[in-house]
């Protein structure tokens, strides 16, 4: 068999679009490799959310040239998000011979055996219907344990700093049966834990087509897929990311009250704490309604973490924007959180419409405002679990002592423990005797 090799960039939603291209490149002959020097053909499956993001992979194609240069023969591909967006530019003068968007990864055996000499392939055709749902991704087995699955691709929010709806196109949901059926397998495998994923999982929304008599006229929304994938089995832990603000309801929470094997865990990006930021960014609700919607997490699953998303320095952010988000994070008091100074991205509408006016300087300051913030609020709440008694499923080996374990608890707080007994894809019920400001360390109960 030829050997792929290949990398991935971003998401955990690229990290199960590889597992996809992995299983339709091997029915096409490849198997994969872990060497780049034995490939016969190099891809890399990019993210466009940030500039610093597409910087490395510019860095990496760059290796892969003198790769190439040693062997003439092997192919390159850039796929992903970052093809799409960049598309034939990726072709001019960097040693890559195909270019191919998220919705035509099928054609990837058509393109790579078109490929020759000043003929490369490009294909970033947009579908309104690509979900990929028939396809059983070969996973790239993280740690053996959970498994990432696809539920809908696209977005149809448009917020205006993000790059998204322009490299994923609309939002579409897949057929649930399809993604039960994927869990399923997954268990039978030995996975242990199951990632709803989706750039949007509230807005998930399957209506039957006409042409399906089996199921005609239903409907299935994401608090009804989440109980059809809990009820496989108790023994298999069901996540979800990412909730959007204005559309996660009440019945999705009640859900999650109802079936202890959904995690309680809940990822919720604020991005800022102005209304006026947030007005600016297209973000569909407001300082208020997102503290209300903290408040009713809290009230019907109580004990859920929570984590969220922030930007710093968007445009025009005042100092007063500023401090709203501090005390926003003063007040929710999250588990932790994904923040990053504000990164314009071309062919946005931040882009066309705002002026990115926030100095650099005042940009790194706002985040390291927000940084010491988080740390302190993560590592209070870190410290109450000291004492309480959890359940974890165990991942595998520490990685800075490898003679404990490690694992989540449901509200996604990472775990040590001294074990000598139980191995990955174990449940072990654990006692919080100490905490770092992200480490909750333990003792076996």
């Amino acid at each position: 068999m030829k050997k792929l090799y290949i990398e991935t960039y971003g998401c955990q939603m690229n990290v199960n679009d590889s597992e996809v291209i992995l299983s339709i490149l091997s029915k096409a002959g490849y198997e994969r490799t872990e060497e780049m020097s034995e490939a016969d053909l190099i891809l890399a499956n990019t993210c466009s959310i940030r500039e610093n993001a597409e910087q490395r992979v510019f860095g990496r194609i760059d290796v892969f040239r003198l790769e190439k240069k040693k062997r003439p023969e092997v192919l390159i591909g850039i796929v992903g998000c970052m093809a799409e967006r960049l598309k034939d530019k990726l072709l001019d003068g960097r040693i890559v011979d195909l270019v191919a968007g998220p919705d035509s990864y099928r054609r990837l055996p058509e393109m790579v055996a078109a490929v020759n000499p000043g003929n490369p392939q490009i294909d970033v055709q947009l579908s309104r219907t690509e979900t990929y749902d028939d396809i059983a991704p070969l996973r790239l087995d993280r740690n053996g344990v959970s498994a990432y699955i696809s539920i809908m691709r696209g977005c149809n929010n448009c917020c205006s700093y993000c790059v998204v709806p322009y490299t994923r196109g609309a939002e579409r949901s897949r057929d649930p049966y399809t993604i039960v059926r994927e869990a399923e397998e997954a268990f039978a495998a030995g996975y242990k834990e199951v990632n709803l994923l989706g750039q949007n999982v509230d807005s998930y929304l399957w209506k039957a087509p006409e042409d399906c008599p089996e199921h005609c006229g239903e409907s299935v929304n994401f608090a009804q897929l989440l109980e059809k994938v809990a009820a496989i089995s108790p023994q298999l832990r069901v996540r979800f990311s990412t909730s959007y603000p204005s559309d996660i309801t009440d019945e999705v929470l009640y859900t999650m009250a109802a079936h202890s094997n959904i995690c309680r865990h809940i990822h919720f990006p604020v991005q800022s704490g102005s209304d006026a930021m947030l007005e600016k960014m297209r973000r569909k609700y407001d300082r208020k309604w997102y503290l209300e919607r903290v408040a009713r997490i809290r009230e019907i699953v109580p004990d859920c973490g929570l984590t969220t998303d922030v930007i710093a320095g968007f445009c025009g952010e005042s100092e007063e924007d500023h401090r709203d988000t501090l005390s926003l994070f003063e007040e929710v008091g999250f588990d932790a959180a994904f923040m990053f100074q504000y990164s314009e991205r071309p062919g946005t509408l931040a882009a066309r419409k705002f002026e990115d006016d926030v100095p650099p300087e005042v940009k790194t300051r706002r985040l390291n405002e927000i940084i010491a913030l988080q740390n302190r609020k993560g590592a209070e709440n870190y410290r109450k679990m000291i004492g309480r008694r959890l359940e974890v499923l165990v991942e595998g080996p520490s990685k800075k002592t490898p003679e404990d374990l490690c694992g989540r608890a449901s509200n996604y707080m990472m775990c040590v423990w001294p074990d000598s007994v139980h191995k990955a894809g174990d449940y072990v019920q654990v006692e919080v005797v100490d905490a770092t400001p992200a480490t909750l360390l333990c003792r076996l109960v």
